[in-house]
């Protein structure tokens, strides 16, 4: 039987489940670069140039391995420009018996994925994506009837059942969780080690003049990319990660410095989040490290619970609450987004650092997106769907599986504690502990009001005040509460001005005050993504390593 095995830009595995039995006297693997999913959003430039040089890269050895490829390139002059349509062009080329696919990553995916069983005369066949350590069905099962669903308790039972970091039953060192020794300031004179990347080679070389010729108005900047393209070079920097990163990882896995954008943070997000690297390989090679003494174990336990921990956990809540999951906005956010969001000019120096290194590397780590770019967005009541299309635009490993419920739920809290038992609010004093970014901002992180206050300080109390009917009865919100019950009235009118004056100073285009200066190329939004914002409307309601 002739069989066409689809093979989509985030599964570039050569153990996936659509290619386990492939036969390469029979079959014809197709791999496509369409414009729609370029454009669904308006990914950041390097996350499509990653895409397009990597799947490149992983058609080149399959062919040399003796397999067939229909690879189909963006600028072929007969190129539909979509999944579907790249799809039914093949089946009529190969005139193929089956249709056999892995299972997407996104909900928008899977619907055209449905329509092919519907459409399509050949049977499609839809398989479980068996990079993840945790199937749909699995967290389903154990997801039951919980109205919440606490990775803490998920990761426990995962722990149990692949038997890492454990002792017998117990878990290794007598704790499960090492995150309150993961959470100091990086000392002034540590020196983080060098990451130089990967230099792009002919192939990547030519995916950069493409992607600059179609998608060069994205968010974004070309100058730069080192990302791994390859099986091989993902494996060299999971390697160059556990050598040289991992046994401080831990320790510092939280701070944050001004221009050191990547620290001791791993970098393997977006090979690992494309195929090229599988979760049970990087968790096996942190634990070897473990059980090997080059690593202790907290920095080890923390690094596999956001592997097998976050992105296992966030996938299942991803495939266990669509399509509805993005419709609620619990807190009633409805500012629009500000545009220093997209050019980075803002006289908030830690907001400032954070998207220019976005913008220029296609990456941020976790705390960045949780506590600078996502605090604000909670404080200042962005409508959840802008925040949650930014995020899928600007990181080279967002996919709406990883976003969607890391910003829904843990940065914005917009599922109301589905995710998590409260918001993840905070005022400049801890962006203060955990970064050198307030020492050179244009305003003063010890002072409480008025125009030269850090912002996030009368931010923070707003928003505690604006939502005291929707989290002051929260048992874990009992303290700032207290608190703030014992402010005097002109204190509390006090914070609600200058949150108000700073608010009302916020713009979403390209002009305004000394809050957000004029930024030349507005990131347009393309026929792509204004479809797939109407899909997201009707059809249904951003983790790093």
């Amino acid at each position: 039987m002739r069989t066409l095995r689809f093979v989509l830009g985030d599964q570039l595995h050569r153990r996936i489940s659509s290619l386990t039995d492939l036969d390469p006297d029979t079959d014809v693997v197709l791999m496509v670069e369409v414009r729609d999913e370029a454009t669904y959003v308006r990914h950041h430039q390097q996350k499509i140039v990653f895409l397009f040089s990597a799947m490149r890269h992983f058609a080149a050895e399959l062919e040399a391995e003796g397999v067939a490829v229909d690879y189909v390139r963006l600028d072929d002059a007969k190129n539909t420009g979509s999944f579907t349509g790249e799809l039914k062009r093949a089946v009529e080329r190969h005139a193929c018996e089956k249709i056999v696919v892995t299972e997407p990553g996104e909900w928008r995916v899977w619907e055209m994925m449905q329509d092919w069983r519907e459409d399509l005369a050949p049977p499609v066949e839809i398989r479980d994506d068996n990079r993840f350590l945790c199937s749909r069905a699995a967290f389903e099962a154990w997801a039951g009837d919980r109205k919440a669903l606490r990775m803490e308790t998920f990761y426990r039972e995962m722990r149990r059942r692949t038997g890492w970091l454990m002792d017998g039953q117990e878990p290794e060192g007598g704790q499960w969780n090492y995150d309150s020794e993961n959470r100091k300031r990086l000392p002034k004179d540590l020196d983080p080690p060098e990451r130089s990347g990967f230099p792009p080679d002919a192939i990547t070389l030519d995916c950069i003049a493409l992607v600059a010729k179609n998608f060069g108005d994205h968010f974004g900047t070309l100058e730069g990319f080192r990302w791994p393209v390859t099986r091989k070079d993902a494996l060299s920097a999971l390697r160059h990660f556990i050598a040289a990163c991992l046994p401080t990882f831990g320790d510092y896995q939280d701070a944050m410095r001004q221009g050191a954008p990547f620290l001791y943070h791993a970098l393997i997000s977006p090979p690992l989040n494309a195929g090229l690297l599988t979760a049970e390989e990087v968790c096996r090679a942190a634990e070897r490290a473990f059980r090997d003494g080059k690593a202790p174990l907290h920095c080890v336990e923390g690094f596999i619970r956001q592997i097998l921990g976050w992105r296992e956990y966030v996938r299942g809540l991803y495939w266990t609450r669509m399509p509805g999951y993005a419709e609620s906005n619990a807190l009633g956010a409805g500012r629009d987004l500000p545009w220093f969001y997209w050019s980075a000019e803002t006289r908030m120096n830690c907001l400032h650092q954070c998207i220019s290194e976005t913008r220029d590397h296609a990456y941020a780590h976790h705390i960045q997106r949780l506590m600078v770019l996502g605090n604000f967005a909670l404080l200042a009541g962005i409508e959840p769907r802008q925040v949650e299309e930014w995020y899928l635009i600007v990181f080279a490993d967002a996919y709406e599986w990883v976003e969607l419920p890391n910003v829904h739920g843990m940065v914005l809290w917009a599922d109301g504690g589905v995710m998590g038992s409260k918001p993840y609010a905070a005022s400049g004093a801890y962006i203060d502990r955990m970064s050198d970014y307030c020492g050179s901002c244009a305003y003063d992180v010890k002072a409480k009001a008025g125009e030269k206050a850090c912002p996030f300080n009368y931010l923070y109390w707003d928003f505690l005040i604006r939502n005291a009917d929707r989290l002051d009865k929260n048992p874990r919100m009992a303290m700032p509460y207290r608190t703030l019950g014992r402010m005097s009235e002109e204190r509390r009118a006090g914070v609600t001005a200058d949150a108000e004056r700073f608010l009302a100073a916020l713009t979403s285009t390209p002009n305004g005050t000394d809050v957000v200066r004029v930024e030349p190329s507005p990131p347009r939004r393309g026929k792509g993504q204004a479809a797939a914002s109407r899909s997201r409307r009707s059809s249904r309601p951003t983790g790093e390593t």
